[in-house]
């Protein structure tokens, strides 16, 4: 089964052509209850802007209102005086189109940017989903717009190498052990995740940006702590932020970016 796959064949060396090109399948793939694979050409890009100097929030959230903007507006925990814009959408060109004129225009053109906060990063299918709309654009739009989800801690990572070199059955136990973790904290309510694919979209070189999600600070920080634990963070990290904390100050309406 195959819906919204898009492949096409590219040059892979000198070969003589009818032998160099190989297929390129960029579309996520999935697999159905009954183990037939399944493949979707969709994805929710999330772009997180930091900002400081902000005296105040409601003038900003006033704007992203008045705007329609898909998104959600967080107060820095860390800074009396910062926040954070994260705002999504299945195509790149929204980031500098759209939002880019709107950041140029007051009040957002008078703040403070903070580049080194700045993260990017598309939803992605791990091969085994069987709801791949579900997966890559519904369940993590649903997420971040969740009005009962109102703290938040984003941040990028970059793997070393040796989790690459490792084969790919003991790549696949070192992300269970991992996921397991987040898992067991969505079960009970007390944090969920969202996981971006990171590869060439920041200046930093990052693999993945990760969102946690929650009602309360304390679990999200409780999950960092456990996460350090894990193979993967304690072996095959090469490195882990900057972080960005915050609440929420404003929300778009699910229904709004349905």
């Amino acid at each position: 089964m195959d819906s919204g796959s898009r492949r096409v064949k590219a040059r892979v060396d000198d070969r003589p052509e009818e032998e160099a090109l190989e297929e390129v399948d960029v579309a996520e793939h999935g697999r159905t209850a009954e183990g037939e694979t399944t493949s979707l050409d969709r994805r929710l890009y999330m772009q997180l802007h930091a900002f400081g100097a902000v005296r105040e929030t409601a003038t900003l959230a006033g704007a992203l209102e008045a705007a329609d903007m898909q998104g959600v507006l967080y107060e820095d925990v860390n800074d009396p005086e910062g926040v954070a814009l994260l705002t999504l959408s299945e195509t790149p060109e929204t980031f500098v189109t759209d939002l880019r004129s709107f950041l140029h225009e007051p009040p957002f053109a008078a703040l403070e940017r903070k580049p080194d906060l700045t993260m990017l990063g598309r939803t992605y299918a791990l091969g085994y989903e069987e709801d791949l709309e579900e997966t890559l654009v519904e369940r993590p739009r649903r997420r971040v717009l969740d009005p009962e989800l109102r703290w938040a801690i984003w941040y990028p990572l970059r793997r070393s190498g040796s989790f690459e070199q490792l084969s790919r059955k003991e790549q696949n136990a070192i992300l269970m052990e991992h996921g397991g973790v987040g898992m067991a904290f969505g079960r009970a309510g007390l944090g969920y995740d969202i996981r971006l694919a990171c590869h060439g979209l920041d200046r930093s070189d990052n693999d993945f940006v990760v969102g946690l999600l929650g009602p309360e600070l304390h679990p999200l920080s409780i999950i960092v702590q456990r996460m350090r634990k894990t193979r993967q963070t304690s072996l095959h990290l090469e490195r882990l932020g900057p972080f960005f904390v915050g609440r929420v100050a404003w929300q778009a309406r699910p229904s709004r970016a349905a």
